[in-house]
């Protein structure tokens, strides 16, 4: 791997990067925002190097901010402390990473060993993500900028939370930069990067479930952990029922709904990987009698065309929980248009008494505008229903940015059927 500094925290620097902005993006950071764009910045003194503190002053040549700089993102500085001057050393970085994992303090207890520890910007770092899994942490990236902070970034987790290991993972649109510098997705970084990284999932506790994670090939870090409310709500409200679970993955609502009492489960996923892994989630846990007794049907099929067909299957309460169906913004009016046909097309499969849950992970659609379209599928569907409640991130999952506000939920419960 490259040769980094003694002191990776500090700034990699001859002179230092200064930067000043357009008018409004001043006035952006000021307010709080994390990010500066390319097409803000409107006077750099020298050219940048990825990964170093970039210094931005305002139009008075007073600090503004210091933040990471990435001259190959559109998002060109992640702005990591706005306000007064402060000295990033090692001391400043112990210290923010205290406050996250003291914000989660008495969130969980011995029956919740899977939960988000520092979710990127939100939690005051910028671009990356730490996930626990029982004893295991997976750090993901999502920005080059820390790659020359990692191996302190490594350093400073494992002393303040001492994991059995720690597995890394990166965002697919900076892999080949941080193979460059000898750094791989899915590498077990700790306790020893000459080991081989191990391709079992990790197991981990979710509210006194048993369910595994792929840390190392899975989606995201492993697990939808952002999910784990909606997955105790819809164990509410399963008792006696019988469930489709679209979108599958690896089953996390449908063994929810299992313990909650379901008489039926049945998963649609395309990817056989998903289904097996939700198989292994079920016979992880036979202590549970309720999960026993619930039969479960694993359909490998493309959901979107199993819910516009089908027409003979009904079930007492449909899960919803697609992809993200607008991962740009010039994608934003067919994906509302695709959640409300989505949304028209579960409603089809509800007996009478039915619950559509129906869920979005696109943050290029606002919470408004996803929920309306829902209801207007709902309105337009001829059946009297009831709004039971709708959700949005969980605790450990804190949103302050607009562009980061990404999960939202909406539970409907159907009178009839009109025939």
């Amino acid at each position: 791997m490259n040769q980094t500094p003694a002191n990776p925290m500090a700034a990699v620097v001859r002179t230092r990067l200064r930067l000043r902005l357009s008018a409004t993006a001043e006035s952006i950071v000021r307010g709080g925002h994390p990010w500066v764009f390319a097409d803000s910045v409107r006077e750099q003194n020298r050219p940048g190097q990825t990964g170093e503190l970039a210094v931005i002053y305002d139009r008075q040549d007073k600090f503004l901010a210091v933040g990471l700089f990435d001259p190959d993102s559109p998002i060109r500085v992640r702005v990591l402390h706005a306000g007064k001057p402060v000295t990033l050393d090692a001391a400043w970085w112990a210290v923010r990473l205290a406050a996250a994992v003291h914000r989660r303090a008495g969130w969980f207890d011995t029956h919740t060993t899977g939960y988000r520890l520092l979710n990127g910007e939100n939690d005051d770092w910028p671009g990356l993500v730490l996930d626990r899994y029982a004893t295991t942490l997976v750090l993901k990236i999502y920005t080059a900028a820390w790659l020359p902070r990692l191996e302190a970034i490594v350093k400073l987790i494992r002393a303040r939370l001492k994991p059995e290991r720690m597995v890394l993972r990166l965002s697919r649109n900076i892999q080949r930069a941080a193979a460059i510098q000898g750094w791989n997705d899915g590498e077990m970084i700790f306790p020893s990067r000459a080991a081989e990284s191990s391709s079992a999932p990790v197991v981990f506790l979710e509210s006194g479930l048993r369910f595994e994670a792929d840390v190392v090939r899975g989606q995201k870090t492993g697990f939808f952990l952002d999910q784990r409310e909606n997955r105790r709500l819809v164990e509410s409200l399963a008792r006696g029922r019988s469930i489709l679970n679209a979108f599958s993955f690896s089953g996390g609502f449908s063994l929810a709904a299992a313990r909650g009492g379901a008489s039926s489960v049945t998963d649609l996923d395309i990817s056989a990987h998903a289904l097996q892994s939700a198989k292994r989630n079920f016979a992880l846990n036979p202590s549970e009698p309720a999960i026993a007794r619930c039969r479960h049907e694993c359909i490998q099929t493309d959901a979107f065309a199993w819910l516009a067909g089908n027409p003979g299957r009904r079930f007492d309460l449909i899960v919803l929980d697609p992809p993200s169906l607008a991962k740009r913004e010039a994608e934003r009016a067919g994906a509302i248009r695709a959640y409300g046909k989505l949304a028209n097309d579960g409603i089809q499969h509800l007996l009478c008494g039915g619950i559509l849950v129906v869920c979005s992970c696109s943050a290029h659609v606002s919470a408004e505008e996803f929920f309306s379209g829902v209801r207007s599928a709902a309105a337009l569907s001829g059946r009297k229903y009831t709004e039971l409640q709708t959700t949005r991130h969980a605790a450990d999952h804190l949103v302050r940015f607009k562009e980061l506000d990404y999960l939202k939920g909406i539970f409907l419960c159907f009178d009839y059927v009109n025939r």
